[in-house]
């Protein structure tokens, strides 16, 4: 999954230092919204589980165009929890300039971070090499999506700040009135995305096949389109915008659509193309691109009000009800639009089906984990997410990214694949089950998931984070 990754590098690991580091108060360190770190730990986890077992199994990788597969809850829920930190974060404000410059110089961070490990430069964890043309790279990503949603929703919370109010007033309504010009932000969000993917028109384009371990290597091919408000993988407004602006040269050159049912018999499965497949298989497109990211930032403002729910509202029963309710409605909202057909469910597009459905799922998932652990303290159980949620971008660039693999595997005996995680692989846990694929799954759990959940752990006794 080479498109999903992080928050990661929001270090908000939710103390109250970190809480109150604005204001005039000594901050209690000791004091935890340990969810938050669990749930930023699953969804690390859940990262690397798709990326590194999805080739085995399918289901759980990107669904190929329509449809919401496991993985394709990963970027939304790191959006939601990069929205669920910012009210906290900013919770008291006393300079507003000097919290505007903690969001710029946190953003360029995770601008940089995020072209060095998805522009092309790293060719982790397979290729002992790196280095990319620059005619070539690719200027969108997973981080670089975060930075974009983060600098505007962190951007409208401290320009936007209410007046600290230590109750709220009684009434349903009252959290989303005292936040009322981010819901309009985010509606106007929502009616430029719409109104461009549905108003946009998409003529004919071209493009030249620039992999060289194709058949049809440096051949220019046709697109035909000359429409207006289609969804599909050819001729949608978000492709266009992107081959338009960034230059097709610069987009992600293996979109999960190639292995779709139109392109390969192979389908969910990668594999050759069929030989009726249309052209566009064969070309790129940008699953964190420029329209798609704009209706991402969606997430994150509904993270934030989830956000606001725990600062402002007092009392367990009181914020579950309100986190639950909102998580089923926007649930239903997003699947009855799907199954209506009237907006299907796509992550590639970032749709509205998909910004409910996914934002509904992360909003029970926090729920539930925030019963089991600031409720009824179950957190024992859940340690080691704890602490990769505490590390996560620490995790994510060595694990996720495969930067430590890479270096593990630059050491290898005769043969560039006898190292020693092929050997792990193969003889420790392949070999025992007999299959490529139950060996492959419980490999990424214990011998990748749970073997940095002890790092981490380890990092986080000697008190040391990575910090962005």
């Amino acid at each position: 999954m080479a498109e999903i990754k992080a928050d990661i590098a929001l270090d908000h690991r939710l103390t109250i230092a970190e809480v109150t580091d604005m204001s005039a108060q000594k901050p209690d360190p000791k004091i935890r919204v340990a969810s938050l770190d669990i749930f930023r730990g699953l969804t690390v986890a859940l990262m690397i589980l798709v990326d590194d077992a999805g080739g085995e199994w399918p289901k759980i990788g990107h669904a190929p165009w329509n449809g919401c597969n496991l993985a394709d809850f990963v970027m939304p829920f790191f959006l939601f929890i990069v929205g669920m930190a910012i009210p906290l974060a900013f919770k008291r404000i006393t300079s507003r300039h000097h919290a505007v410059k903690r969001v710029i110089v946190r953003t360029l961070k995770l601008l940089f971070w995020g072209i060095l490990l998805q522009g092309g430069f790293s060719h982790a964890p397979d290729k002992l090499t790196y280095g990319v043309d620059m005619k070539k790279i690719r200027w969108c990503g997973i981080l670089q999506r975060i930075a974009f949603a983060y600098i505007v929703v962190a951007l409208m919370e401290i320009f936007t700040k209410k007046k600290q109010t230590r109750e709220l007033p009684p009434g349903w309504l009252c959290i989303y009135k005292l936040y009322s010009s981010q819901w309009l932000m985010g509606a106007c969000i929502l009616v430029i995305y719409l109104a461009v993917i549905y108003g946009t028109y998409v003529p004919h384009w071209q493009f030249t096949v620039n992999d060289r371990d194709s058949a049809d290597y440096g051949k220019v091919f046709t697109v035909e389109c000359a429409v207006r408000g289609k969804l599909d993988p050819p001729c949608n407004a978000v492709g266009f915008i992107d081959r338009e602006i960034l230059g097709i040269n610069h987009m992600y050159q293996h979109p999960a659509w190639k292995r779709s049912e139109a392109c390969t018999e192979n389908s969910p499965y990668e594999g050759p193309f069929r030989t009726s497949a249309p052209s566009w298989c064969k070309a790129p497109f940008e699953p964190e691109g420029i329209l798609s990211s704009i209706s991402a930032v969606l997430s994150t403002i509904i993270g934030v009000h989830f956000g606001h729910v725990l600062v402002y509202m007092r009392g367990h029963a009181a914020r579950l009800k309100h986190w639950i309710v909102m998580g089923f409605a926007l649930l239903i909202l997003g699947l009855v639009l799907h199954f209506t057909h009237a907006i299907p469910l796509n992550k590639q597009l970032y749709t509205f089906s998909y910004v409910c459905v996914t934002s509904g799922a992360a909003a029970l998932v926090f729920s539930s984990i925030y019963a089991l652990v600031d409720i009824w303290g179950w957190k024992c159980i859940f340690q080691p997410l704890a602490w990769i949620g505490m590390n996560a971008m620490l995790v994510y660039v060595m694990a996720a990214e495969g930067i430590f693999a890479s270096f593990i595997n630059g050491w290898y005996y005769n043969d560039p694949h006898n190292t020693l995680i092929y050997w792990i692989q193969k003889h420790i846990f392949i070999g025992v089950w007999h299959s490529q694929r139950v060996g492959i799954l419980l490999y990424v759990i214990f011998a990748e998931i749970l073997f940095w959940g002890m790092v981490a752990g380890i990092f986080h006794r000697l008190e040391i984070y990575w910090k962005l």
